[in-house]
């Protein structure tokens, strides 16, 4: 048997598989298991070019330029380009921002059809794309209480000390569901005392003991992990890391043996967030809570509508179930969705047929763009860990 179920050893089985091909059916070099397809049609606006303030330096060496690491994915792509859309908006000097992207290797868009079409959005952007291998962490995860957090790109950035090229020394780690309306300058300045190696907002008034299980807390060891620290609930999808602290230190591995323990012995209920508590946990360096203000996709089970915490904001964060494209499209949004409208770049898709003679990539992409010209992979870099 072949793929697909067909049986290439009669003529009728190779002539239909021949108009599968035909149909526009995409078949990567792997074979079967890589088949793609593309999904439903998106169209982008292309965002206005940003240029530096007249306070900028002239030219932006990479050890002195922002870092910014974000993940890339067909799902949560438009929130993607509303968040890269609002640091540049807000950045006095946009030119020195450099995005690092992680994409799935097994996308259904693919990494080389995100890349092309993050290009085609913000055609001035310093970024680069990097491939995460599912496989490096399927064995890790464990079942959480959403299915949405079992996805494996919520564990890329355990390995931004390992995929990030080494002379990034400190990235800023942002989720794909945020607004900056501050200068990102601002968080990235912040400094790291000490031995820290991440800092975040922490939110102590929580209740840091519901993040583990009962057996957590009642085995007579585990609970010793924190020793004298005073752990503080901190949300991951808001992060100043230094990575070169990281390196030295392999907190990768760190992470990954307490993933380890709970497939073993299920330990908490939360997918990526409670390893980084377990290692972390006390050890963050505080940030203004104005930097995350999290928790805006409302609650995780009834997906209600929530309010912006006491104090200035500089960053929206729709953490939680709700997303706000979701719901400005489905016509229930909640009132802090307007907020982040005018950074969406998407334009709803055409009412009219589609002429299914054109590419399939004309169809997907805002332009038209040559897949053979030499600069195709700018902005790529097909790494594997």
């Amino acid at each position: 048997m072949g793929c697909l179920g067909f049986d290439f050893s009669n003529f009728q089985s190779i002539t239909a598989f021949c108009l599968l091909l035909m149909l526009g059916f995409s078949f990567s070099p792997i074979g079967c298991l890589g088949i793609r397809s593309f999904p439903e049609e998106r169209r982008f606006t292309e965002a206005p070019e940003y240029r530096n303030g007249v306070q900028c330096p002239a030219t932006a060496e990479t050890q002195n330029m922002v870092h910014v690491a974000m993940t890339l994915d067909s799902e949560y792509l438009r929130g993607s380009m509303a968040a890269i859309h609002s640091v540049l908006r807000h950045s006095s000097c946009p030119e020195h921002i450099f995005f690092h992207f992680i994409a799935a290797e097994f996308d259904p868009s693919s990494p080389r059809v995100l890349t092309q079409l993050v290009r085609s959005i913000f055609p001035s952007l310093n970024f680069k794309v990097y491939i995460f291998r599912e496989d490096t962490v399927l064995n890790l995860i464990s079942s959480s209480i959403r299915h949405a957090l079992e996805n494996p790109l919520n564990y890329a950035r355990n390995y931004l000390g390992d995929m990030l090229d080494p002379s990034v020394t400190r990235v800023i780690y942002l989720d794909s569901d945020i607004i900056l309306v501050d200068d990102i300058e601002k968080l990235w300045k912040t400094p790291l005392s000490g031995s820290r190696i991440i800092g975040a907002p922490e939110y102590c008034h929580a209740n840091f003991t519901k993040y583990f299980t009962d057996s957590f807390w009642s085995d007579p060891d585990l609970p010793r992990v924190f020793g004298s620290r005073n752990p503080c609930y901190f949300n991951t999808g808001v992060m100043v890391m230094d990575l070169q602290k990281w390196r030295e230190g392999d907190y990768r591995k760190k992470i990954e043996k307490w993933m380890e323990l709970q497939r073993q012995r299920r330990i908490y209920e939360l997918g990526s967030l409670p390893p980084f508590l377990l290692v972390f946990g006390g050890l963050v360096e505080p940030i203004n809570h104005r930097w995350n203000q999290h928790g805006l996709g409302g609650d995780n089970v009834m997906g209600s509508c929530r309010s912006l915490h006491p104090g200035p904001v500089s960053l929206l964060h729709w953490s939680g179930k709700g997303k706000p494209w979701a719901r400005l499209d489905e016509k229930r949004p909640c009132p802090l969705d307007y907020l982040w409208e005018p950074y969406d770049l998407y334009k709803p898709k055409p009412k009219s047929r589609p002429n299914y003679q054109r590419s399939k990539m004309k169809l997907y992409q805002p332009h038209n763009l040559d897949f053979s010209s030499s600069n195709i992979l700018f902005g790529y870099s097909n790494y594997f860990i």
